[in-house]
C-alpha cells in the first residue's frame, strides 16, 4: 500500500495528517498534538492506519510514545482505524463519548449497519473496524479531560446533532476546537461550508444547540476533520447553522409535496447548488466528485427526512 504522507504543521505542536480515505487526498484529516503526552485526534478509516503510522514515524512518535487516541465520534471515516491504531500503539488510551464506547469494543453491530448502507463499497471506503480491548477505552460524558502533559489539556464537550456520540475537543494551549462533523464540512479549495446530516441521528435543534455551545467556548481556530484549519470562527459557525436551516427547510417543503427521496434530493440540488463554489461549472469535477463521495447530497437528505419522520 502507498503510505506517502502529507503532514502540515499548524503551530502549537499540532500537525495535520492527510489520512486519505479511500485514497482521496484532502478530504479526511487527523491531527497529532505533539505534546509531552502525544495525542492523535481522528485516526480515520481502517485503510488509513498505515498512512497514519507512517506520519507518526516521520514525526518521531514511536509505538511506545503515543499516549492517547481520541475520536470526536465513531463514524467510520473518523474512527474506523481505532482498532488498528490501538494494536500498533499498545500504550495508548482510546477516548470516546460513552454512547460510542461499546461499539469500539464490539463493533459487529456497527459494521453490520454500515454494510447495509454501503454494501461492497464499505471495503473500498472504510475497511473493517477492529475491536479495541475494553480496558483500553475511556468513555467521557458531557465533559471530559485528556491529559496532554505539562499542564496542557484537551477538554471534550458533548455536541450531538450530527451523531448522538459526538464530542468537540478544545486544546487548552492553543484554543483550537476540533469540531468533528458537528459544524458540517469545510472545503478549503472553495471555502464552502456544507451540512453533514446523515441518518440515523441527525436532529436540527440539537445540532444548532451544539453550534451555540461551540461559539460560547470562544475557540481561536476550528480544526475540521473535513478539512483543515479555519480561523474565521464565528462566521463559519454562523454559516454552518444557516446551511442546516436552509437544507431542512427545503427538504421539509419537498417532503410535503412528495415523500420520495429522489424528489427531495433533486429539490435540494436545485435550491442549494448556487450557494456553493464546489458546484460551480468551472470547478474541477474531480474535486466535486470526491466531496460527493464523502458527503453525498442523498445521504444528507435521507438523514433530514429520517429526522422529520421521527418528529412527525
Amino acid at each position: 500500500m502507498d503510505t506517502k504522507t502529507t503532514i502540515t504543521p499548524l503551530g502549537g505542536d499540532v500537525y495535520e495528517i492527510d489520512t486519505r480515505m479511500a485514497g482521496y487526498s484532502g478530504i479526511t484529516a487527523g491531527y497529532l498534538i505533539l505534546s509531552d503526552r502525544p495525542c492523535l485526534v481522528e485516526p480515520g478509516t481502517a485503510g488509513s492506519a498505515p498512512i497514519v503510522k507512517a506520519a507518526l514515524d516521520e514525526l518521531g512518535v514511536s509505538a511506545s510514545d503515543l499516549a492517547t487516541v481520541v475520536v470526536t465520534h465513531i463514524h467510520l471515516d473518523h474512527a474506523g482505524g481505532v482498532g488498528d491504531i490501538a494494536e500498533m500503539y499498545p500504550g495508548a488510551e482510546v477516548v470516546v463519548h460513552e454512547k460510542g464506547a461499546r461499539h469500539l469494543a464490539s463493533p459487529e453491530r456497527l459494521m453490520r449497519s454500515a454494510r447495509m448502507v454501503y454494501g461492497d463499497l464499505l471495503d473500498t471506503l472504510f475497511g473493517e473496524l477492529k475491536p479495541t480491548e475494553a480496558t483500553r477505552i475511556r468513555a467521557v460524558e458531557d465533559t471530559g479531560v485528556i491529559d496532554l502533559g505539562g499542564g496542557r489539556r484537551l477538554e471534550s464537550h458533548y455536541s450531538p446533532g450530527h451523531a448522538k456520540h459526538h464530542v468537540g475537543l478544545v486544546d487548552s494551549a492553543t484554543g483550537d476546537l476540533y469540531v468533528g462533523d458537528a459544524a458540517g464540512i469545510y472545503i478549503p479549495e472553495t471555502a464552502d461550508v456544507r451540512p453533514a446530516t446523515p441518518p440515523p441521528d441527525f436532529d436540527l435543534d440539537t445540532a444548532l444547540a451544539s453550534l451555540d455551545k461551540f461559539k460560547a467556548l470562544g475557540p481561536s481556530r476550528l480544526l475540521f476533520a473535513h478539512y483543515g484549519p479555519v480561523t474565521e470562527v464565528d462566521d463559519t459557525l454562523d454559516r454552518s447553522a444557516e446551511e442546516l436551516r436552509v437544507w431542512v427547510d427545503v427538504v421539509r417543503a419537498a417532503h410535503d409535496e412528495n415523500p420520495e427521496l429522489d424528489h427531495a434530493v433533486a429539490m435540494v440540488r436545485d435550491r442549494t447548488d448556487d450557494r456553493y463554489r464546489i458546484t460551480a461549472d468551472d470547478v474541477d469535477p474531480d474535486l466535486a466528485f470526491k466531496y460527493e463521495v464523502l458527503n453525498s447530497t442523498e445521504s444528507n437528505v435521507a438523514g433530514i427526512i429520517h429526522a422529520l419522520n421521527r418528529h412527525a
